[in-house]
């Protein structure tokens, strides 16, 4: 009866199992094989054997032209992996902070809890594109922020632009962007908390922030852990802000790619007539190890962290 069951349940699981195999796995092990490759044509398949090369032109190790040592492109390691840690260290503890606050001050109103819950989550569901347009509108050299501030004539997003004002605006943006889905998470687990441990704690004559500190940050360890994790990994692949915040990939010229994260540095090398897919390829084999490093680290110190 038992192995009758288990047919069942790989018979319910084969429609999920195939698209993940197919949509997946297969893309995963693709990739993977793909940065090894040397000169590989993606329309035929044909490439000139196995390599290392992939890996040091992404990392400005090897020259891209043999014997010329200024032919090396240092993209990834100037301009792509700093911003990406950068956003990433930046908007994610700024992000989970905020969306706790906010999370716990709409809990502790439950006659406007659905209201604010309904206001926080629209972000959610808005196109990110269009958002950021309209953040591009606001920001701009006329737009409402500088009119406000008496800033008229600062550039924050357009060409011309510091690094440091456009590196502003768009971790302002991601933190903006992410806080509805972590608020979301945050109340969830704050209302399956049960209202006796509060109860003790006002006994006790425990202050509101001792009351946060060692009763709910504690029992909402497990969302705190996911939200991190998530966040950070969501953070490493971030893209879609950059292009709809600014439609591009530099600041104050056009010859430097200073607004490069990884993955707009993958898409690049994806772009054009003749795209680089094993540049491309490598370059996502390595943020792939950097996400796994940092989840690795993260679940490691969950072990004493997060409490069940």
């Amino acid at each position: 009866m038992e192995s009758k069951n288990n047919w069942k349940a790989w018979l319910y699981l084969a429609p999920a199992l195939i698209l993940m195999a197919v949509f997946t796995f297969y893309p995963l092990i693709n990739t993977f094989v793909i940065s090894f490759l040397k000169d590989f044509d993606y329309r035929s398949g044909a490439n000139s054997g196995f390599t290392f090369d992939n890996y040091g032109l992404v990392l400005g190790i090897v020259e891209n032209v043999p014997g010329v040592p200024e032919s090396k492109i240092t993209d990834f390691v100037q301009y792509a992996l700093p911003n990406t840690l950068l956003i990433t260290f930046v908007t994610v503890p700024i992000s989970i902070l905020i969306a706790l606050l906010i999370a716990i001050g709409i809990n502790s109103i439950p006659k406007l809890q659905k209201l604010l819950q309904t206001i926080f989550f629209m972000p959610y569901v808005t196109n990110v594109i269009a958002v950021g347009m309209v953040f591009a509108i606001i920001f701009s050299d006329k737009g409402i922020f500088n009119n406000l501030f008496g800033l008229t004539g600062t550039k924050w997003v357009s060409l011309g632009a510091s690094w440091g004002n456009s590196m502003t605006i768009l971790c302002l943006y991601i933190i903006w962007s992410a806080l509805p889905y972590k608020i979301l998470i945050f109340l969830s687990g704050l209302q399956g908390i049960d209202k006796q441990y509060y109860q003790a704690a006002k006994i006790d004559s425990a202050s509101k922030w001792k009351t946060i500190r060692k009763i709910t940050i504690p029992l909402l360890s497990p969302q705190i852990l996911y939200i991190t994790i998530t966040s950070f990994i969501g953070a490493f692949k971030e893209y879609n802000a950059i292009i709809g915040l600014f439609n591009r990939n530099y600041t104050s010229t056009g010859n430097t790619h200073d607004l490069y994260t990884v993955v707009y540095y993958i898409y690049d090398q994806l772009d054009g007539n003749n795209p680089k897919m094993q540049i491309a390829a490598a370059a996502a084999v390595i943020l792939f190890a950097i996400i796994m490093i940092f989840t690795v680290i993260q679940m490691w110190v969950s072990k004493k962290r997060v409490h069940y």
